[in-house]
């Protein structure tokens, strides 16, 4: 069984002179780069209205990209029926708090249970839109805030608030290390030489441009609770950013956060819960922007989980018995 798909979108600042086969393939990742490149040379994309054959072709900002292309029934996703806990909705765009635990999208070896897939089962129709409406993804560990568009016309508005920075993103983390102050992280975020699921901080032009900003909200003797602001939207950008200046995220298992480390007199059951919690200690909890129709001035926050809850707890006790025995980094 075929289907018959279209696919939409615009391209945004950060893939000004990209290849187009290099930028398809980030905006339209359910799909193989090597499909992608061969609907480029079937000519079934256009960029502003025009066919492009060449997949080398630079791309600029702003640009409109259109696929229309037939895909074979195995090469979509199957709807599933996933709970979705959704904080706001209209006719154009939904923000939903999603559970740690729930993969944003299928990928290598996972084709159900993501949030992709519970999208599809609600919204049949945004099988039309590029990744079913998702605009920006949190990691599959990450809790909390994320908008979705509902329409075609709710994915070019959105996508272009994201890039122009008009959309703010605040996390709530909790990072190894006693930290005596916030501050901000600028530095460029590229994919890491020798792993390639990791990214890492990267010399300038190598990587993309990635600012966080960031203050402390509580000091315990081994680690700190922040408040975190994205300027920018990379891959893993708040957990790199605070591994490369050595607070990685309690429970991050790709950027240090679960090393076993020495805390001085610490009991052997508050080291062993805290280098054993499950997943990076980070939870999206605030999310402002304008409507892109109404012109609303949109504000949502998400409560942070138990899990969070429970492991800030366990560091208020044991600040409480050793407050003398500050560990200052990683």
């Amino acid at each position: 069984m075929s289907q018959n798909i279209e696919l939409t979108s615009v391209i945004p600042e950060d893939m000004h002179g990209m290849r187009l086969d290099q930028a398809l393939s980030e905006l339209f990742s359910d799909y193989s780069r090597n499909r992608l490149k061969g609907w480029i040379l079937e000519g079934l994309v256009t960029v502003n209205g025009r066919p492009v054959l060449v997949p080398r072709e630079k791309i600029n900002a702003n640009d409109s990209v259109v696929i229309n292309a037939v895909i074979d029934s195995e090469d979509h996703f199957i709807p599933e029926e996933i709970p979705l806990n959704i904080v706001y909705e209209d006719d154009d765009l939904l923000v939903i708090n999603k559970p740690a635990g729930l993969s944003v999208h299928p990928g290598a070896g996972r084709r159900t249970g993501t949030l992709l897939n519970g999208l599809l089962y609600r919204y049949p129709d945004s099988i039309n839109l590029p990744r079913a409406g998702i605009v920006h993804r949190l990691d599959m560990d990450t809790s909390g805030l994320m908008v979705i568009a509902k329409t075609i016309r709710a994915v070019h508005k959105l996508v272009k608030a994201i890039s122009r920075h008009d959309v703010v993103r605040e996390y709530e983390a909790v990072v190894i290390g006693h930290m005596t102050a916030g501050g901000e992280v600028d530095e460029p975020i590229g994919r890491h030489q020798t792993n390639r699921i990791m990214m890492s901080v990267v010399p300038e032009g190598y990587g993309k441009e990635a600012v966080t900003h960031y203050r402390v909200m509580e000091k315990f003797r081994a680690h700190s609770r922040l408040r975190l602001r994205l300027e920018t939207g990379r891959t893993h950008q708040i957990r790199v950013h605070m591994s490369y200046i050595k607070h990685p995220l309690v429970g991050d298992p790709l950027y240090g956060g679960k090393r076993a480390r020495f805390i001085p007199n610490a009991s052997a059951e508050f080291t062993r819960y805290v280098n054993t919690f499950p997943r990076q200690a980070l939870h999206a909890i605030k999310l402002e922007f304008v409507h892109p129709f109404t012109g609303e001035e949109l504000s949502f926050e998400a409560p942070v989980p138990d899990d969070m809850i429970e492991l800030v707890e366990v560091l208020r006790e044991d600040t409480r018995e050793h407050p003398d025995d500050i560990v200052w980094g990683f």
